[in-house]
């Protein structure tokens, strides 16, 4: 018997997205993503909101990013891997604080600002409750992060190669792989490109597909944790989930299996 962990709903396939800097333009973004059933990641500087008036501003953020993740990019973006360890630690701190007290939720996710970190940085970050950091060296593989304190992207928005990306990442059907596309960029680039199209028509394409799991970057990262976390029996015919939140799984070909928190599922034939 072949047991495969699922996405949510037993799908294989997920989308995420994860814009930097919180730009005014992330209202039309978010505008687009809500649309198309997309969610996003939304990276953001807490000390810069009101010193920039192209910013959002701090009281509509929570109102803006509903639905979405709002996630560290540092207080004031600074290249962190040239400054002392104490100042990075500073910097993620009042940042975390600071969206917090915007969002009223746990802010856990990170963007390295300018693409800097370091595997001091990396370390400190997990220390003070940060669960994973995007870099921005892309690698068009479509998997999962091997370690989510340096996640890769498949590719920014301004790849001339997104929707040959997108058209290959929508036909795969092999369920035996998980598959992940993560797009990413700055939403005031579509501005400076008067290229808004782009993102209108890879949303309209990618958008409203029963096979691919909208998520946002912090929801992978629990999901897959969540995942890990299941406890099987020698013979692979009963799981226990000691978590809270449901896991499914694929039995051989002949089943989708939900495993909700705290439940111990047989996984054998009826």
């Amino acid at each position: 018997m072949k047991v495969y962990t699922c996405f949510p709903e037993g799908k294989t396939k997920a989308l995420t997205m994860s814009y930097d800097d919180g730009r005014l333009q992330d209202e039309r973004l978010v505008d687009i993503f809500n649309r198309n059933g997309i969610k996003g990641t939304f990276n953001l500087n807490y000390g810069l909101m009101e010193k920039d008036g192209n910013r959002i501003a701090r009281e509509r953020v929570r109102e803006l990013y509903q639905g979405h993740e709002v996630a560290t990019h540092c207080l004031t973006h600074p290249t962190i891997a040239r400054c002392p360890l104490v100042e990075v630690a500073y910097e993620i701190l009042e940042d975390r604080k600071g969206l917090e007290g915007l969002t009223g939720g746990l802010v856990r996710g990170h963007a390295y600002p300018n693409g800097s970190y370091s595997p001091e940085i990396k370390e400190l970050f997990r220390q003070l409750g940060i669960a994973y950091g995007r870099v921005v060296e892309a690698r068009a593989d479509y998997e999962l992060p091997k370690d989510p304190m340096e996640w890769h992207p498949t590719c920014h928005h301004n790849d001339p190669e997104l929707m040959e990306k997108a058209a290959f990442f929508a036909a795969f059907g092999k369920r035996q792989y998980l598959k992940l596309m993560y797009v990413w960029g700055h939403s005031y680039e579509f501005d400076d490109r008067d290229n808004w199209g782009v993102m209108e028509e890879f949303c309209s394409y990618m958008g409203g597909r029963k096979d691919i799991w909208y998520a946002t970057n912090i929801e992978i990262i629990d999901y897959m944790e969540a995942a890990g976390r299941l406890k099987f029996s020698g013979d692979n015919g009963m799981v226990y989930n000691p978590g809270a939140a449901s896991v499914w799984l694929q039995i051989d070909d002949r089943a989708i299996v939900e495993v909700k928190g705290g439940a111990t599922v047989s996984l054998l034939p009826a």
